[in-house]
């Protein structure tokens, strides 16, 4: 993060080393009566913007806790990236 919309997404190296630049890797772990609060919840402008549900327990006032690493991470978003996950485990 962030999205570099005015390429696209599109980036390159110049852009990289002019732009502080994060990947998102969402890892979600809710408790029950947060779930049952957050489902009623209307989503904000910049969830519908940026299409990231964790803000809106933000945009409603509620913390979220955030780490920053450098391993290199694949994204699960469908049944075959599990297989494609799986494929890469020791």
């Amino acid at each position: 993060m962030p999205f570099a919309r005015d390429t696209s997404g599109e980036v390159d190296a110049a852009w990289l080393a002019q732009n502080r630049c994060y990947r998102h890797l969402g890892l979600y772990a809710y408790k029950a009566d947060f779930l049952s609060a957050f489902s009623s919840l209307e989503p904000g402008l910049l969830e519908q913007i940026e299409k990231l549900e964790q803000l809106r327990a933000m945009e409603h006032g509620y913390r979220i806790h955030v780490g920053i690493t450098d391993q290199a991470t694949i994204g699960i978003d469908t049944p075959e990236d599990i297989a494609e996950f799986e494929a890469c485990l020791p």
